[in-house]
């Protein structure tokens, strides 16, 4: 399901002025970062941190559209691309219970003369099961928040994502959401704003992403388990 997130021109304006979180640490953090005109290699750079993917993200392109300038950088943060809850007191297979990851991101905009920025963003999750997962569906939330770059938060909109595993282990879910970002004059280009995006994560899960250590989607069957700290 599509979703409009629009970005209020008072914000737009008034960003240095936001009783907001100033957002470094988002920026430090990033995972990965689609812009128009990358390749699909190019969109899939890295942190640094994590080097594992057996096959490209399964993500369709968006259809290119004009723009006068430069896109939003669209990036996953690091600390929130992946979803992962455990019970128990310790870290193993054996107490996973669902698991996500954001798998791919691509994006695209379009903008004329001081007319807003219309960014729209295609999200690929893998989602999973754990032996400790009860029931067979599962609601994951993510988020995408808009963000004057290297500086306040102007915007962050929740999604729900409802996934059925129908007696599987795993599923992959696409998602297209529509950001519109107004600008307060016609010189004001794409790339002064940042889209982040991320699934929401409790502080422990945060953390145990921004260890290195992840466990995949197919957590707790053959062959699945635990990478370490780098």
């Amino acid at each position: 399901m599509r979703r409009l997130l629009k970005v209020s021109l008072a914000s737009a304006l008034a960003a240095a002025a936001l009783a907001v979180v100033a957002v470094p640490t988002i920026v430090n953090a990033e995972y990965q970062q689609g812009r128009p005109g990358q390749s699909p290699g190019q969109r899939e750079q890295e942190s640094g941190q994590e080097r594992e993917r057996a096959t490209p993200p399964r993500i369709a392109p968006l259809r290119r559209r004009a723009a006068a300038g430069p896109c939003p950088y669209v990036k996953v943060l690091y600390d929130a691309a992946r979803y992962v809850e455990l019970t128990g007191d310790r870290v193993a297979a054996a107490n996973v219970a669902f698991t996500g990851e954001i798998e791919g991101l691509v994006s695209d905009c379009s903008y004329q003369s001081d007319e807003p920025i219309r960014v729209e963003t295609r999200v690929l999750f893998n989602l999973g099961r754990g032996p400790m997962a009860q029931g067979d569906a599962r609601t994951y939330r993510y988020w995408i928040a808009v963000t004057e770059r290297n500086r306040a938060v102007l915007a962050k909109e929740y999604f729900d994502l409802p996934v059925r595993f129908d007696g599987a282990q795993t599923a992959t879910v696409t998602q297209d959401q529509i950001i519109v970002i107004p600008r307060a004059e016609a010189t004001t280009s794409g790339d002064h704003f940042e889209i982040l995006v991320g699934f929401d994560v409790t502080p422990e899960m945060a953390e145990f992403n921004r260890s290195g250590s992840r466990f995949r989607v197919n957590a707790g069957t053959a062959g699945a388990t635990p990478s370490p700290a780098q």
